[in-house]
């Protein structure tokens, strides 16, 4: 069994500059290694909500005919019913008109840190959502945008030293992304404010979070390593989201994207790569990340279903065994809003375009998988959750199966990823193991006679 220390995001801060002092004098290998040693295995000390917790996106504009605060205010019980525990909320600034995209703008491009979007409600209607959630035993987090603001917020005219320039001196912008500015970390006088900014939201609000917008492009890891503790102070239990896919970014977050898993299962659906992928991704993924890393696992997100693809056509006929997937290989699971009803139309980015919410026809999958993760501990997010285990059966060309295994806890799924039929065996499974089907209630013997599995179908088994 593995023994590790258990410290706050402070202290496992503390202990990695402390071994990179200490290692200055050391060859490049030896500081590695020490560093490795000592921050791979300490643990931090995550909030205690988040240990299952899964995460649901809004879209507040799309969400609603209304896109209002208030009009979402009234799906809380049903989400609530569907087992979500994290409600992640789209940026609700002001948003800029000066070089704005399309009629409504880029949530992305803030024109007021401080302000509400007029078209999604008041302040007030904003606090009386968060209140609400809580009311219903979620959590809710924010979108933040610390990168680059819109061309007409204040700090435009007010310090353009704030902003990255270009060779003319001029203010200068990120790749195609001509309706924003780009902020310019170095200049440490716009730390403070970034982070005030920040506090605000907490203490005007009570939010729980934050969900942070291209949290490593040009923003150095000194910044957030003073932010995080700093805000941290205002709330007990805060919850911080990376958009960003690199292991230095933990312990500071708690959560990061795992970009590569994504356009991995995206690659399988398309038949560009083979299931095999899966475990050279997660001998990977355990070798680069510490055990105390959430990674945050999905099928689709705002930036995926606009710019890529609906749901079928980025998974086909395997969408629902790549949900499952998503829930149940490792860490939190997304569900990005109108994905329980069939999210089969791309949603306009910069214009109004309200999700088609129709039977709610994946709603009941969702909570059945919610409902596993949160009971199962084998299921938890990060390094209270059990070990990943390979599981070897004899059409692995098509079907992939696996077990998550803590303790007297055990999970085991199989998806015949393929559009043929299947009798399946599993040759390293004790025939005396019996399961129990998560989604029929009905048991399952494994490991005595084949398993029939039709075209794209999934089993899902607790031990």
């Amino acid at each position: 069994m593995k023994t590790h220390s258990i410290l706050s995001r402070v202290q496992l801060l503390f202990l990695a500059f402390a071994i990179a002092f200490v290692s200055v004098g050391c060859s490049s290998g030896e500081s590695q290694k020490g560093l490795d040693q000592s921050t791979k295995q300490a643990l931090i000390d995550h909030p205690e909500w988040t240990k299952s917790a899964n995460i649901y996106e809004v879209n507040i504009r799309q969400n609603t005919p209304e896109g209002t605060f208030n009009a979402f205010q009234e799906d809380l019980p049903r989400l609530k019913e569907m087992g979500v525990d994290i409600i992640w909320l789209m940026p609700i600034h002001p948003i800029g008109e000066k070089n704005r995209k399309g009629k409504l703008g880029s949530y992305y491009s803030i024109k007021d840190y401080r302000a509400v979007n007029p078209n999604f409600g008041t302040l007030e209607d904003f606090k009386a959502l968060v209140d609400s959630t809580h009311k219903h035993g979620m959590k809710l987090i924010l979108d933040w945008v610390p990168n680059h603001t819109a061309w007409d917020h204040a700090w435009v005219t007010e310090h353009p030293e704030y902003y990255a320039k270009d060779s003319t001196g001029a203010i200068t912008y990120e790749a195609d992304w001509t309706d924003i500015a780009l902020l310019n970390y170095e200049n440490k006088d716009l730390w403070p404010k970034m982070i005030d900014a920040m506090k605000y939201w907490i203490n005007e609000a009570d939010i729980d979070g934050f969900r942070v917008d291209h949290a490593s492009h040009e923003i150095p890891m000194a910044f957030w390593e003073q932010a995080v503790p700093e805000i941290d102070q205002e709330k007990e239990g805060l919850f911080w989201l990376a958009e960003w896919d690199e292991p230095k970014l933990h312990p500071v977050f708690d959560a990061s994207y795992p970009w590569e898993y994504f356009h991995m299962t995206t690659d399988i659906a398309k038949q560009n790569k083979p299931l095999s992928a899966i475990d050279e991704y997660m001998e990977k993924e355990q070798e680069r990340y510490p055990e105390h890393a959430y990674r945050m696992y999905f099928t689709s997100n705002h930036d995926e279903n606009s710019w890529n693809g609906t749901d079928r056509e980025l998974f086909g006929e395997n969408f629902r065994n790549f949900a499952v997937l998503a829930a149940t290989i490792d860490g939190m699971p997304l569900v990005y809003n109108g994905q329980e009803s069939g999210l089969y139309k791309q949603l306009e980015f910069f214009e109004k375009d309200t999700v088609n919410w129709k039977d709610y026809k994946h709603q009941e999958f969702y909570s059945t998988l919610f409902d596993l993760k949160d009971r199962n501990e084998a299921l938890w997010n990060g390094q209270y959750g059990g070990d990943f285990i390979k599981v070897a059966n004899d059409k692995a060309d098509s079907v992939y199966s696996f077990k998550r295994v803590k303790g007297e806890d055990e999970v085991m799924v199989v998806l015949n990823l393929s559009g043929n039929s299947y009798s399946v065996n599993f040759p390293g499974i004790d025939t005396e193991t019996n399961y129990t089907n998560v989604f029929t209630g009905e048991e399952q013997v494994m490991g005595n006679g084949a398993v029939d599995m039709s075209p794209h179908s999934f089993l899902v088994l607790e031990k």
